[in-house]
């Protein structure tokens, strides 16, 4: 349903989140290891995640990632348009191009439906809400 990419930030955002509540910053080399992605592949997707003020980033010693408090209520929907774009809640089911109202593929209907529950699942979910639901042994410290 997401791309790899778009999965990778939403772990990220959550790893960032929960230490943010502990008063703490985190740095990619942290990040890339609880995440369990390299290195590199993070901190393209950190550079997203800041341009789009989703994550702050502060540069040099005692910086690092970080979500303001205002920040824990921006809903899910935003880290996916950040990363993967509208693209997952107007596309085709089969992929096809003249797909539309008017020239509905045979998945259309159905698949449309499928389309706005996803779409209205990531607008009623925070980036708190799943760090305050997901288990932090998911991300422990190594």
């Amino acid at each position: 349903m997401f791309s790899k990419t778009c999965e990778y930030a939403i772990r990220s955002v959550i790893i960032i989140c929960q230490h943010s509540k502990e008063g703490n910053k985190t740095n990619v080399k942290e990040i890339s290891k609880l995440a369990e992605v390299p290195e590199q592949y993070i901190a393209k997707i950190l550079q997203t995640l800041t341009k789009a003020q989703i994550v702050g980033s502060i540069k040099g010693p005692g910086g690092g990632f970080f979500i303001d408090p205002s920040k824990e209520k921006i809903k899910l929907i935003e880290v996916v348009k950040a990363i993967d774009g509208e693209s997952l809640f107007t596309a085709c089911g089969l992929g096809l191009k003249e797909c539309s109202e008017k020239n509905p593929c045979p998945l259309h209907t159905n698949f449309k439906t499928i389309r706005n529950n996803i779409k209205k699942m990531l607008a009623d979910t925070t980036i708190e809400d799943l760090s305050d639901k997901l288990s932090e042994s998911l991300f422990k410290r190594k």
